[in-house]
């Protein structure tokens, strides 16, 4: 199932919301760690923007992807984070340049998210 997912604040979850299916649009689970295959890194610009205006967070970026139950072993994973105040987009933790999709993603919590390139 195509999903897309986001750090929800209130809950200190992950909230996935189903892309396709009779329930899509809305969130169909939370959970603490979420797998996706063929996954993309989504940021709102409009959203962005009004973070960085008003100083306040709101839900303005997702990843997409394939909903999975296990990530394959043994490929190359670095982090993955995002952070309105400094990016305009997702980026690799290690040195700031932009992803905008990853073969895999893990979502582990808040500040810890692994891309399988």
């Amino acid at each position: 199932m195509r999903v897309q997912v986001y750090w929800n604040l209130h809950k200190k979850c992950w909230s996935v919301v189903a892309l396709e299916g009779d329930r899509k649009g809305r969130v169909v689970t939370h959970a603490d760690k979420v797998l996706l295959g063929a996954a993309t890194f989504a940021v709102q610009p409009a959203g962005r923007d009004k973070v960085r205006r008003e100083g306040r967070k709101n839900v303005h970026a997702f990843v997409r992807g394939e909903w999975l139950s296990a990530l394959s072993q043994g490929k190359e994973r670095r982090s993955v984070m995002y952070n309105p105040y400094k990016f305009d987009t997702f980026v690799f933790a290690d040195n700031q340049e932009p992803v905008f999709s990853a073969k895999s993603v893990a979502l582990l919590g808040p500040r810890n998210v692994v891309a399988e390139i």
